[in-house]
C-alpha cells in the first residue's frame, strides 16, 4: 500500500491518466491497450487506498478499474472499425459490377488515424429481397504516415442493402486489420 497522502496518490493516477489519453492520439493499438491498463491499475488503486485499508477489497477495486478500462477501450475500437465498415459500405452501394470509387471515414474517437481508400465490386449476389455485392477495397496509408513511402493494403468483403443503406455483411472477415473487433 502507497505511504503517500490521498493527495499525493490522486495527482498521481490523474498524471497516469492524463498519459493515457495522450497515447490514446497517438493510434499505436499496443501502447494504447497497455497504457489504459496500466493508468486503469493505478487510478484504481488510488481509489482503493482512499476507500479501505482492506487489501482484497482494494485489489478488487482496482482489477474492477482496469476491466472497466479496457471494456471502454475495446468498445472504442469496435466503433472505430464500425465507422469504416460504413463506409466502405456506403461508398459501395450505388457502384455497379467494375466501377471503382473513394471511400474516407473521420473517426468520432480519436483512437486510430482517419482511414481512406477505394472500393470496387467484382461481382453481385442473392435473391428475392436479398441484394448483395462482393467488394474488394484499399486501405490507404499516406507517405507521412507509412514511413516515407505512400501503402495501400487490399481487403474482400461482402455489403448487402438493408433498406436503403448498404451494411457490412461479413460477420467474421478473415484479416489481421479486423482481427476480432468485429
Amino acid at each position: 500500500m502507497f505511504t503517500h497522502s490521498p493527495r499525493h496518490a490522486k495527482r498521481r493516477a490523474l498524471a497516469l491518466i492524463a498519459l493515457a489519453a495522450l497515447a490514446t492520439l497517438s493510434g499505436c493499438s499496443s501502447l494504447l491497450s497497455e497504457g489504459t491498463g496500466a493508468a486503469a491499475g493505478i487510478a484504481g488503486t488510488a481509489i482503493a487506498n482512499k476507500v479501505t485499508d482492506n487489501a482484497t477489497v482494494a485489489t478488487g477495486i482496482g482489477l474492477g478499474v482496469q476491466a472497466g478500462a479496457k471494456a471502454a477501450l475495446a468498445y472504442a475500437q469496435r466503433k472505430t472499425r464500425g465507422e469504416e465498415q460504413d463506409a466502405i459500405a456506403t461508398a459501395a452501394g450505388p457502384l455497379g459490377v467494375g466501377a471503382v470509387a473513394p471511400w474516407s471515414v473521420k473517426h468520432q474517437l480519436p483512437i486510430e488515424s482517419d482511414a481512406r481508400g477505394q472500393v470496387a465490386i467484382s461481382r453481385t449476389f442473392g435473391g428475392a429481397g436479398l441484394e448483395c455485392k462482393e467488394v474488394v477495397f484499399s486501405i490507404d496509408t499516406p507517405a507521412d504516415k507509412a514511413g516515407g513511402d505512400p501503402s495501400r493494403e487490399f481487403f474482400v468483403t461482402a455489403v448487402c442493402r438493408d433498406g436503403a443503406h448498404w451494411r457490412w455483411a461479413n460477420a467474421e472477415p478473415a484479416t489481421a486489420r479486423w482481427g476480432s473487433l468485429q
